[in-house]
């Protein structure tokens, strides 16, 4: 694929910005499950996460309250709200994957660089800040009032910036967050970075990359 499009739109967190829920769980849970239990916690963590996105809006401090308490009663231990506020609190604190600001350099002066994130309005300026690459837009779930994967979220991305599914070419590591709505959106030009957080599915149409630095070739740069 070789398309130079209007907009290059990206997932944030997980694709630029190392996502790393797992890494507070395990902090704050290490005395309380094994090792195996642990890894079990974490993915059913993240599909609680999921579900909660998928409902009315709400702040995201509240969504991982509510995912994790969720966790905690299928695993038979007792929440305690002060670990989910711990969480929420490293958000901000989270940089980019390693390759992720040569990448954006690259591209960054030639083409629109757009974060659509599932982020709030205070938290992602601190992520956006670590990229090394001016980002030209970042609009955030609490912006649109809608967390992706709801096609809402794109909605508000595309009124913001004036242009349709056919001006951008928008960037993710998750099919269930981004690629999977995208592709119902007719986003018809779309790039996978494989970070292995979820298989291959061909059947959405996309570019893959391994990581940012692949990214400057697919739009013939």
């Amino acid at each position: 694929m070789t398309f130079h499009p209007k907009f290059i739109t990206f997932d944030c967190h997980g694709t630029m910005i190392n996502f790393d829920m797992a890494g507070g769980t395990r902090a704050n849970y290490a005395d309380v499950l094994s090792p195996e239990q642990m890894e079990t916690f974490i993915v059913d963590f993240s599909a609680y996460r999921l579900d909660e996105v998928l409902g009315a809006w709400k702040p995201y401090a509240d969504l991982v309250h509510n995912a994790l308490e969720r966790t905690c009663k299928r695993h038979g231990i007792a929440f305690d709200p002060a670990i989910a506020v711990d969480i929420y609190n490293r958000v901000p604190t989270w940089g980019p994957h390693a390759d992720v600001p040569a990448g954006l350099a690259r591209i960054a002066d030639k083409i629109p660089l757009v974060a659509l994130t599932n982020a709030m309005n205070d938290q992602i300026p601190h992520n956006i800040e670590k990229l090394g690459a001016p980002i030209a837009h970042v609009y955030t779930a609490e912006s649109a009032q809608a967390y992706k994967p709801q096609m809402k979220a794109f909605e508000y991305m595309f009124d913001m910036l004036g242009c349709g599914p056919e001006d951008v070419l928008h960037v993710s590591s998750s099919f269930r967050y981004d690629l999977m709505t995208a592709h119902d959106l007719g986003i018809r030009n779309k790039v996978w970075v494989n970070r292995g957080h979820e298989p291959a599915n061909p059947y959405y149409g996309y570019t893959e990359i391994k990581d940012i630095s692949g990214l400057a070739a697919v739009v013939g740069l």
